[in-house]
């Protein structure tokens, strides 16, 4: 492909995704394809020779388009959104074009700056504790990584490593010997990683791939689903009584289940009472609801982030406009990254990283080469503006609840499980005969049955895309609608779907 030839695909191609996303409202949310529908559509073995552009681009439409669940179509309410936006998809195109693997500064000296100071930025705008900035006395910062999970991975292992380093030195051991390394091999059995029977998934996953335990604490529905002083407590003390040692602990602002928020003051407050616990990594996995802190009116919350908090994680490729992948993870020490993930042959030196100049992104993260995904923020910052994303953060929440207040009007046929936050509602369905239950649902078989049958039904029919989970025993749904293109028609007619097919279904 030349020049010309690049330049007509491209026009051709940017039609064709302006026409996709004009068409999304009416079109089915969830394909309706079999597994494998792919495989009898494209050819076994690579073509031997070159193909047209238009010939490949028409592929798109009769093979590919028909196997997608369309994230930004309104009436896709499942999961949480994962946004993306036309400023956000010419930062990708500028990006494929540089194609720099950035590992350091000297690769392409603008990749890293750039993520250095819109990291700032996205600081900035979330209210953040100065201590996460690059600037900051404590030698804070940000990096961009793929997403939560390895956000939450990477900061595990260096959690892992600072626990066992401080412990051996405290022995008196000196680094760098024999008896060091034997030490902190002895040390790292023994290791575990801590958070809430709410905490997402990759929280245990990460314990795996630190090679340690995991525990957790007991959330409940008395308490909203949120962790607890009091239930962290108890989970500590088994682990005394276990001789294992706790090392890092995951706290969520906005669970996956739910949207809850943990108690982060009284944990802390818990955490601070005994030497052997304050040593504990804290991360607060805000994937979601991380990006409500834009808006001042939720910004209060970032502030016990302020003391006893390591590391701080938001998705922006969920709720603030940029597409995947764009997780942005904020640590108070950047030299506890450097000290467990620094690995420098001799064709990485260069006179800019070993004078310590300049930052080398590659000791933040577990991959060494990295894409120069500063750019997509920085274009929807700017094309958008503070006042652009406050808006959109505030349009979803709003949207949320007009929601609870249908779910609210039907007491007859809803009930509400948890507290609904940040646009998510999550509630169950009532069966006939069902005994009332007091100011905390209960689980009830009748119940879970009923939501399971009303939440597969509307699913397989298409017109809208939910989720279902079940939160402490109880089967629940949850809708949230947070997509650019969301607008409260589609919202209240995702409602009256709902309600049509409970109604057939009782």
């Amino acid at each position: 492909m030349d020049h010309d030839q690049f330049r007509t695909a491209a026009h051709s191609a940017i039609d064709d995704i302006i026409s996709y996303f004009q068409t999304l409202p009416s079109q089915r949310v969830v394909p309706a394809i079999e597994p494998g529908y792919l495989r009898p559509q494209i050819p076994s073995n690579p073509p031997t020779d070159p193909e047209s552009w238009p010939d490949i681009q028409a592929d798109i439409d009769t093979k590919i388009k028909p196997g997608l669940t369309h994230w930004q179509s309104p009436n896709f309410m499942a999961f949480y959104p994962a946004n993306v936006t036309y400023p956000s998809i010419l930062g990708e195109m500028y990006s494929a074009a540089f194609n720099a693997p950035a590992f350091n500064w000297l690769c392409s000296p603008a990749c890293t700056e750039l993520e250095t100071i819109v990291m700032d930025w996205v600081a900035k705008a979330l209210a953040l504790p100065g201590c996460f900035l690059s600037d900051s006395e404590n030698r804070g910062g940000g990096v961009i990584q793929v997403s939560a999970s390895d956000s939450i991975a990477t900061v595990m292992v260096v959690a892992r490593e600072r626990m066992v380093r401080d412990l051996v030195l405290a022995e008196g051991l000196r680094e760098g010997t024999q008896e060091f390394e034997e030490r902190m091999m002895d040390l790292r059995p023994r290791l575990v990683a801590l958070g809430s029977d709410q905490t997402h998934s990759s929280t245990a996953k990460g314990a795996i791939i630190a090679g340690t335990r995991y525990r957790s604490a007991k959330a409940r529905l008395e308490d909203n689903m949120e962790m607890t002083g009091k239930g962290l407590r108890g989970v500590l003390e088994q682990c005394e009584r276990d001789n294992l040692t706790p090392y890092y602990i995951t706290l969520t602002m906005g669970t996956t289940n739910t949207c809850a928020l943990d108690r982060f003051a009284e944990i802390k407050a818990v955490l601070s009472e005994k030497p052997a616990w304050q040593r504990i990594w804290v991360h607060i996995d805000a994937a979601y609801a991380g990006s409500a802190l834009i808006a001042e009116e939720w910004q209060h919350i970032a502030q016990d982030f302020a003391e006893g908090v390591d590391s701080f994680n938001t998705n922006m490729h969920k709720w603030l406009l940029v597409n995947f992948d764009a997780s942005c993870l904020f640590v108070r020490s950047r030299q506890d990254l450097i000290d467990a993930l620094d690995i420098t042959p001799a064709y990485l030196r260069n006179t800019y990283s070993e004078t310590g100049q300049v930052i080398d992104y590659r000791n933040w993260s577990i991959s060494l080469g990295r894409r120069f995904r500063a750019l997509k923020i920085w274009f929807v910052m700017r094309s958008y503006g503070l006042t652009g994303m406050k808006a959109h953060v505030r349009k979803a929440i709003t949207l949320g609840n007009t929601f609870e207040d249908l779910v609210r009007s039907r007491t007859d046929l809803f009930e509400i499980i948890t507290r609904p936050a940040f646009g998510l509602t999550v509630f169950r369905i009532k069966a006939p005969g069902a005994s009332a239950n007091g100011s905390v649902v209960q689980p009830e078989e009748a119940c879970n049955a009923l939501t399971k049958k009303v939440y597969e039904l509307i699913n397989a029919r298409g017109e809208i895309f939910i989720t279902a989970s079940v939160v402490a025993g109880v089967q629940a749904i949850r809708v949230v609608s947070a997509s650019e293109a969301a607008q409260e028609s589609y919202i209240r007619r995702a409602f009256d779907i709902i309600v049509k097919t409970t109604e057939e279904s009782l």
